[in-house]
């Protein structure tokens, strides 16, 4: 089963520069909250974050429950059964979510080459 829409999440310096270049590159608005410290950019299907000041380093990010454009799916794997999931295959859960909960959760893994990997669910957990 997928495991939601993908995106870069960028930690970036200066929030409007970064905006400015990936504008340059062809990249569009598609939720830009810069007041909050974030934008959300789109060229295609590919999608970037840009965070200034809210982690280090840069993430893979996968949404369940979102496709490419933020819109929610009607089926899909909870992040808390796929936390059990890759627990029962020996994965580290780096950052791990309340297994009993149904609201929105987020784990985050890191792969063997140090790469962080967040899995942030925006939407409910399936009925």
């Amino acid at each position: 089963m997928p495991i939601g829409a993908f995106s870069v999440s960028l930690s970036v310096k200066d929030l409007a520069q970064s905006i400015a270049f990936y504008k340059t590159l062809g990249f569009q608005s598609h939720h830009d909250m810069s007041e909050h410290g974030f934008a959300i950019l789109k060229n295609g299907d590919a999608v970037i974050g840009l965070f200034q000041g809210m982690f280090e380093g840069n993430l893979l990010t996968f949404n369940p429950g979102w496709d490419q454009n933020a819109q929610p799916q009607e089926t899909f794997e909870d992040v808390r059964d796929l936390q059990d999931r890759l627990k029962a295959a020996g994965l580290f859960i780096e950052v791990p979510t309340d297994p009993l909960g149904t609201g929105p959760a987020s784990i985050t893994v890191t792969d063997p080459d140090g790469n962080k990997i967040l899995i942030d669910q925006h939407v409910d957990k399936p009925k």
